[in-house]
């Protein structure tokens, strides 16, 4: 299995398990297409983010995602 296909599941995971805490996991694709790998974000049901814009908007790594989703099933955050 290739990293691509590694990082495509986790993401599938991730989004499931926000979409169970009504939440949206956003990818910047322009980062993408500069040739950078996209930051990440994470929205609620009104539209504003709750992690990810903090020092700039689209700040947060995958990683750094899943700790927030792993945290919010725990019932930490």
């Amino acid at each position: 299995m290739s990293r691509k296909e590694f990082d495509a599941s986790r993401m599938r995971r991730m989004k499931r398990i926000a979409a169970r805490h009504g939440l949206t996991i956003l990818t910047d694709e322009k980062m993408k297409v500069l040739g950078k790998p996209g930051g990440h974000a994470v929205r609620d049901a009104d539209f504003r983010v709750v992690f990810g814009n903090v020092p700039q908007p689209f700040s947060a790594t995958l990683d750094e995602v899943e700790v927030y989703l792993d945290k919010l099933e725990a019932g930490e955050e």
